[in-house]
């Protein structure tokens, strides 16, 4: 490791070093204000470029985002960071329409009048399921709403009949079998979202989207990420972290390679964070890896004409083999896509589920039979591409209790910490959470990490150059 100047003026300390491990919009953006503030940063990103969660692939000759993003005029955190990289003025705005799926026939709710004339459900429930909504975007404080399950709580405001016939099935194809540990406060979470999304766009679904798609935002950021001086190294995969005999933090390649940091932080899930670290107490891998999370397997296709122009429509028919239908490119000008329609399938499915082991070419039987099923306009041969993303560890389930059950950020090896989407606690996820939660883990990271003396470098340049 380089010799370094110190940033504290004094001859005997020397600038921090830090280790990010993962190069989502988490890591990425703990690097960026960690380096701002004068610290020597390694990112970490096992995957050829950054973006995690949000990065971009090329599907047939289109490149667009892996796995479907949207901005709401409300996601304050999000809004400024696009403002930071200088993307402001590449935002693209959008009034969307939203469908539902519901006993075979597919529905629009996208305005006031549509939803009282919506067939599945009779007036008292509308009334009853609209008081909901109205009153979940009131709740300021989301603590009490972990000590009741989801279920009671549509239940008790909803009714009966509104949970059976649309908050049930939408809670089990979003969370599967685990829909009945999920709180209160995971459904209010999403809710006050869109609410205060409609609230800013004065009523109206209004999303928007940076043309490019993020391809151009991460490209952006990495830009900005160098420009501070952090130490970018995709492609390089970390096998271990553990305590350094000689102190501070070792960041471990494979048996013989290591780089060893005075801070790290791994930002990655829970269980895989836990995998990764060695050293950790009994209770810290127990609470680590007690984070229930669900995967998903998310089919992208390139279609030469749209579905039905709804952005989502969502669907409570378990036949469906997947979550619900996005249509990006009711949100997207086409342009971006080459004329074409962009179509995401999502299933939300647990980390160990079958669906994992299919091949591409199973999934896309399975997905393609069921839109012809849905849409009778759809012809299997308007499909020009086809492909699958699989991701195992995506949501954690807010679980009753869950942010009193949560693992610290800090762990028992000094200078060691783990921050992930498991810390969102009063959100759901997505980036705007993700930037909120960066954000915050930063000013802390900051505030607790004191100063090191400086120390006889132990591992040479060349060490970091190997796994560059």
């Amino acid at each position: 490791m380089r010799q370094l100047s110190s940033a504290l003026g004094d001859g005997n300390f020397r600038r921090q070093t830090w280790a990010i491990v993962g190069g989502g919009f988490l890591g990425m953006t703990l690097a960026l204000r960690i380096a701002r503030a004068g610290r020597d940063v390694t990112l970490f990103e096992s995957a050829r470029a950054l973006g995690g969660l949000a990065s971009a692939w090329t599907l047939g000759d289109v490149v667009w985002d892996r796995h479907y993003h949207v901005t709401l005029q409300s996601d304050r955190y999000l809004l400024a960071l696009l403002a930071e990289l200088g993307l402001t003025d590449n935002l693209e705005w959008a009034q969307t329409r939203t469908g539902f799926f519901v006993d075979g026939e597919l529905f629009s709710m996208s305005n006031v009048a549509q939803f009282l004339a919506f067939p599945p459900l009779g007036l008292t429930d509308k009334l009853r399921l609209g008081a909901t909504i109205l009153r979940a975007s009131r709740i300021k404080n989301w603590k009490p709403l972990e000590s009741i399950s989801a279920i009671d709580w549509l239940t008790k405001w909803s009714g009966a009949r509104c949970v059976d016939k649309l908050w049930r099935p939408l809670l089990r194809a979003k969370l599967g079998d685990d829909y009945t540990e999920a709180s209160a406060a995971f459904i209010w979470a999403i809710i006050a979202r869109m609410y205060a999304a409609r609230r800013t766009g004065m009523k109206t679904e209004r999303f928007g989207y940076v043309g490019g798609g993020y391809a151009r935002v991460l490209a952006r950021f990495e830009e900005v990420l160098r420009h501070a001086g952090v130490h970018v190294r995709t492609g390089t995969s970390v096998a271990a972290v553990e305590r350094s005999p000689s102190g501070g933090v070792a960041v471990r390649f494979n048996d013989t390679l290591s780089t060893t940091f005075d801070q790290a932080v791994i930002t990655l899930a829970s269980p895989l964070a836990a995998r990764l670290i060695r050293g950790l107490s009994p209770s810290e891998t127990e609470a680590m890896t007690a984070v229930a999370y669900q995967g998903i397997v998310c089919a992208s296709l390139l279609l030469r004409k749209p579905l039905a122009g709804y952005y989502v429509t969502n669907i409570t028919d378990d036949w469906v083999p997947f979550t619900a239908v996005i249509e990006m490119s009711a949100l997207v000008d086409r342009r971006y896509f080459r004329g074409n329609a962009l179509v995401y399938l999502p299933k939300y499915v647990p980390p160990h589920d079958q669906l994992f082991e299919q091949p591409d070419e199973v999934v896309e039987r399975r997905f393609v039979d069921a839109l012809a099923r849905m849409y009778p306009d759809f012809d299997p041969a308007d499909v020009r591409a086809f492909k699958v993303s699989r991701v195992r560890y995506v949501l954690p389930i807010s679980t009753l209790h869950y942010s009193d059950r949560l693992p610290p950020m800090a762990t028992s090896i000094p200078g060691l910490w783990t921050i992930g989407s498991a810390h969102i606690v009063n959100g759901t996820l997505n980036v705007n959470e993700t930037l909120t939660l960066a954000e915050s883990a930063a000013a802390m990271l900051l505030r607790e990490g004191k100063a090191v003396p400086a120390l006889a470098d132990s591992v040479p340049e060349s060490s970091l150059a190997a796994v560059s």
